[in-house]
């Protein structure tokens, strides 16, 4: 049998191929003959066999045949047989497959080979496709491997010996005492190798970083880190004029998880990480990836303030790059520190403001986020320009974001109610058709309760949609108050801006013009006709053409139309006495505010707190969807989720939902009138010079109320001196994985019988391997000293998925409600 041809002729054969058939056929052909080779036990011209192999399965092209060659090459003695075999193993077997472990003895004997490039091949091989068993089978070799002096099989062990923690993390501790004199070594390759191991063990280990952050680890990498900032040019490790880069990244990553949440090892790194952030040459590309990484480690740590504000100061360098990908993680780096470090991150506000108008659409979506972020109190006015500029010229796909955050900003920094209402107007005039479907009822009530600028609203709403009826919600807000405060427009009472004459006629002319266009939604002709039947009460000279119009649509083909101007026909026949009343001007709406006595809430950057006072409710019943804005959250009909401020008197039938479900709730006799409880209500009592609480150590023991995925969950409790039947549950949340929970809410339901409040927690974070709590405060009225049910709910994301989880806690201890 002639000799194969040579892999080089193989691939000068293959490019010549001028369409994708031909280069099947002479792929097909060649596989044939490499498998008659393989079926006649051709040892001369095996290794030249699997390495052509090994080209074709790069093309795309199935190569499984080979995989029992590569293992014959692998228990050969050539050192040329061994290199491709291993190659092929890499690159055609991996641990699904069983035919893997017939390599384990090979790569056993090879690891102690009498060759180093040998150790060398069975290292990366295992290193890549190892399997769980192969690992435990072969640690003990890679251990004794890292204790070498020879750097080459060091840096190699070391890499293998973070694949083997990853298979089998109980491992980890075989490799504890090799890991001491990694960080001595001078070769850098070792280095490399020896922080990205340490950085595996402190990432899946929790006593591993306790244990390295108790050897000082952090003093050992600062040496390391201070020797490559001042040394020399060393041509060996030197990049664009940075010595060994990729090794000072990797510190820096090492240093971060080391830091996180203590404080002896931020300090030890303070001055470091300030040399780095000054020294650092920012001219090239290098020098802005370790910039970034310190930025990061600063951030993550808990560092001086300085060394902050030096941070953020790099990111707002970055935005002056000209390379868009160092803009763009300068953005979303400052989205992730502006609502811990604020007021550094307003100083590049302008900075920010001009990446709006950047041509790159990642940048631009990233700008706006961040625009958004900055805005408070003070600069509202300007940032409000920019970003209505900005959503004049963005395209299509930013509209309806842009315009959510604009409503949102608006409603929580409006300097005027007539700012707020020209910035929505606007808003509706530009994107009116890309706003989210709660703009219209919102901006409604924003002018139903601005009593005093009705008439300068209706007149520039009438102006916004003459001749234009595209923006349908801007027409819809538009039809609304016309029909409500029309005969404001008549009259000509602005005061704010020069009234305009308008006549009855021409106000209906415009009400009809948006019946008929052919642009209207039907929700849109729904809001018109409503208008102009409101407008016969308004309105003196046009009753008859509003009673004409009303009639034409009791025939439209929409059903929704043809309903409503038939029921308004029937009031102008049949109940005329009573439509001045039906169709009078609407109320002042309510806004419910917040569910507890007080809420705090962010003010980006602005020192002072917002407080939100809790007004006792009329007498007489409290409406249910004030009193609960949490109920139907857990299913179930009969409960009290959260304490309204003051209960009412019902019957017992008259219950709505039961969130607890198949709960035994029948505690008290059926006919008994909820308790009555004078206000102030029981969230406000202890205000007195006495002391608020009993001391915990009174007795109540505290139990652990939630312990599933990593999540625990305990509650203690107290009880209050000047309410005997308030007991206070102080609940704390931890986190034993390896990453954090974050976006953590707690909600709790209890029966009827009692009611209920909870506070605002300390986070929405729960720190991972339990080196933080979240707290939160639970107030429990038990007026009865009946046995205390609960039932929680728990939602939170963790390693990107969101959790969510039932649970019913039986267990309090009785003197926690006796």
């Amino acid at each position: 049998m002639p000799a194969p041809i040579r892999l080089r002729e193989l691939i000068r054969t293959i490019r010549t191929a001028r369409t994708q058939a031909e280069e099947r056929e002479m792929i097909q052909k060649e596989c044939a003959a490499i498998r008659s080779s393989f079926r006649e036990e051709d040892n001369t011209y095996r290794c030249r066999n699997v390495a052509k192999l090994l080209y074709m399965h790069m093309l795309g092209y199935p190569a499984h045949f080979g995989q029992l060659e590569c293992l014959k090459l692998i228990a050969s003695q050539k050192f040329t047989d061994k290199r491709i075999g291993y190659l092929g193993a890499m690159l055609l077997l991996d641990e699904r497959q069983d035919v893997h472990l017939l390599m384990t003895n090979c790569i056993k004997n090879d690891l102690n080979h009498s060759t180093q490039y040998v150790q060398g091949l069975a290292l990366c091989t295992l290193g890549c496709m190892g399997s769980s068993e192969m690992c435990r089978d072969l640690a003990g070799e890679v251990e004794k491997l890292l204790k070498t002096s020879n750097s080459y099989l060091r840096k190699k062990a070391a890499l293998c010996a973070v694949h083997v923690i990853r298979k089998v993390p109980e491992l980890m501790e075989m490799f504890l005492p090799a890991t001491k004199n990694l960080l001595n070594e001078k070769n850098h390759g070792v280095l490399h190798t020896s922080v990205v191991l340490l950085t595996e063990m402190c990432e899946r280990s929790p006593d591993m970083l306790a244990h390295f952050r108790k050897v000082s680890l952090v003093p050992q990498l600062v040496r390391i880190l201070k020797n490559l900032i001042m040394s020399g040019y060393s041509p060996e490790h030197d990049v664009s004029g940075i010595s060994d880069p990729f090794l000072q990244v990797r510190i820096l990553r090492l240093l971060r998880i080391l830091g996180r949440n203590d404080d002896d090892s931020s300090e030890a790194m303070n001055d470091i990480l300030a040399q780095v952030a000054t020294n650092t040459e920012t001219s090239k590309n290098v020098g802005n990836a370790i910039l970034y990484e310190t930025v990061l480690t600063i951030m993550d740590i808990k560092s001086e303030s300085g060394l902050r504000v030096l941070a953020i100061n790099i990111l707002g360098r970055f935005l002056l790059n000209n390379d868009k990908n160092i803009r763009y993680v300068a953005l979303t780096s400052l989205l992730k520190t502006v609502q811990t470090d604020h007021n550094a991150v307003q100083r590049h506000r302008s900075t920010i403001v001009d990446c709006l108008k950047d041509l790159d659409v990642s940048i631009k979506r990233r700008a706006m986020e961040l625009s958004f972020a900055l805005v408070n109190g003070n600069n509202v006015r300007g940032m409000m320009k920019e970003l209505l500029y900005f959503l004049d010229s963005c395209e299509p796909e930013f509209k309806a974001d842009c315009a959510s955050g604009i409503f949102l900003a608006a409603e929580k920094y409006a300097p005027s109610k007539r700012w707020h209402i020209d910035t929505i107007m606007r808003v509706l005039t530009t994107a009116g058709s890309y706003v989210r479907d709660d703009a219209v009822p919102n901006l409604i009530q924003l002018i139903t309760n601005s009593v005093e600028m009705h008439a300068y609203t209706v007149q520039r709403l009438y102006k916004a949609i003459l001749g234009d009826y595209s923006q349908q919600p801007l027409v819809q807000v538009a039809s609304w108050c016309i029909g409500e405060y029309g005969d404001l427009l008549v009259s000509g009472q602005c005061e704010e801006e020069e009234p305009i004459q308008v006549t009855e006629d021409e106000v209906l002319d415009i009400l009809e013009s948006v019946l008929i266009s052919n642009m209207s939604a039907s929700v849109t002709r729904g809001y018109a006709l409503t208008a102009i039947m409101k407008l016969s009460t308004r309105f003196t000279c046009t009753v008859n053409r509003i009673k004409k119009v009303v009639s034409i649509y009791g025939s439209s083909i929409d059903v929704e139309l043809q309903q409503r101007a038939v029921e308004y026909n029937a009031l102008f026949k049949k109940y005329d006495h009573m439509r001045p009343a039906l169709l009078e001007r609407m109320p002042v709406m309510e806004k419910v505010t917040t569910n507890g006595p007080t809420e705090i809430v962010q003010t980006n950057g602005e020192t002072e707190p917002a407080v939100l006072e809790t007004k006792p409710p009329p007498s007489g019943l409290q409406p249910a969807s004030q009193a609960n804005d949490l109920l139907d959250l857990l299913g179930g009909s009969d409960i009290t989720p959260v304490i309204p401020t003051a209960p009412t008197s019902k019957p017992a039938g008259g219950e709505l939902l039961d969130l607890l479900g198949d709960l035994n709730l029948t505690g008290s006799p059926v006919s008994a009138p909820a308790p009555q409880i004078a206000q102030p209500p029981f969230l406000l009592d202890g205000l007195s010079s006495q002391p608020l609480f009993n001391d915990i150590a009174a007795g109540i023991p505290s139990i652990t109320a939630y312990n599933k995925n990593g999540l625990k969950i305990d509650f203690t409790f107290e009880r209050s001196n000047t309410n005997p039947s308030v007991t206070v549950i102080t609940i704390q949340a931890s986190n034993s994985t390896e990453l954090d929970m974050t976006d953590f809410v707690f909600q709790a339901a209890v029966p009827k019988t009692f009611q209920l409040q909870l506070l605002s927690p300390s986070s929405s974070v729960i720190p991972a391997f339990n080196s933080g709590t979240i707290t939160q405060v639970i107030k429990v009225l038990n007026p009865q000293k009946q046995q205390l049910r609960m039932r929680i709910k728990l939602t939170y994301n963790h390693k990107g998925s969101a959790m969510q989880d039932l649970a019913e806690v039986n267990n309090f201890p009785p003197q926690s409600w006796q």
